[in-house]
């Protein structure tokens, strides 16, 4: 349940959450954050797979998240979904020297063939997650068991062992924080057009998304009692968030991110 803090009542809490979803969950938002990726694309591909790569690289200063995402773009020729769907092997080279933090040219190899294997044999991004488009999107979908399901099939070909860091997973307790937003900009869909809303699945299963920022703001307004940031720690937040908002409940991803990141709400 919902504890008391701030001198807060859960109506007042949920007042408040909603007039900061308000406030940042706008276009005008985006160009500092790596969500401005895949929104240089209108192609549904195109944008899962620009999504995926921004999302994996997202930690660490923003500007060089973004200036990093684009230079994996520009090595896809800027067309992510032709590229991925037609290079050879020597079309590979190219990302040899790429680098973000401890994401480098051997991991950024390997995601390009796994990607061109889910999107030739396993119908694309959205159905190696098992939100198949044939779907019908009716019944409920665990996102443990999705992100499990899609790390089985990103390393059904031989990988580099140093790569697999790089997808987390949630049944080893890891926030999978960047899984969980890349699911939110798939899924999530309003009329504000900041997330993207192309796959045809209900938001009211996501997760929300947890980082050191979130999960401060959401301790310091009851949200969270967990101390680790890790997969417990989400669930209980999101169920939190619930309470608030069923049917949406990963929408105060904008309000917790905006709170502690413009607000220094710690």
């Amino acid at each position: 349940m919902l504890t008391k803090s701030l001198s807060l009542k859960p109506s007042e809490l949920k007042d408040f959450l909603d007039e900061k979803h308000d406030q940042y969950n706008r276009l005008n938002f985006i160009e500092s954050d790596p969500i401005s990726i895949p929104h240089q694309f209108t192609k549904k591909e195109d944008i899962e797979i620009a999504g995926f790569l921004a999302a994996t690289i997202a930690w660490g200063q923003r500007v060089t998240i973004i200036k990093n995402a684009n230079k994996l773009i520009k090595l896809m020729d800027s067309s992510p979904f032709d590229f991925v769907m037609n290079a050879k092997e020597k079309d590979f080279d190219c990302f040899a020297n790429f680098k973000h933090r401890t994401f480098n040219g051997i991991d950024a190899v390997f995601f390009m063939k796994s990607l061109q294997n889910i999107y030739k044999k396993h119908n694309g991004l959205q159905n190696a997650f098992s939100f198949s488009p044939t779907r019908s999107n009716k019944k409920l979908i665990d996102i443990k068991i999705s992100i499990s399901n899609f790390r089985q099939i990103f390393f059904s070909i031989p990988y580099p062992n140093r790569t697999s860091k790089h997808v987390s997973n949630p049944s080893e307790n890891s926030s999978s924080k960047r899984l969980c937003m890349y699911l939110r900009w798939m899924v999530r869909k309003d009329n504000r057009k900041v997330d993207f809303g192309i796959w045809d699945v209900s938001p009211s299963i996501l997760m929300c998304p947890l980082d050191v920022h979130s999960g401060n703001v959401a301790r310091k307004l009851g949200l969270l009692n967990r101390t680790q940031n890790d997969w417990k720690a989400v669930e209980e937040l999101t169920n939190n968030l619930k309470i608030l908002d069923a049917k949406d409940p990963v929408k105060y991803d904008f309000a917790l991110f905006g709170l502690g990141v413009f607000e220094n709400f710690n």
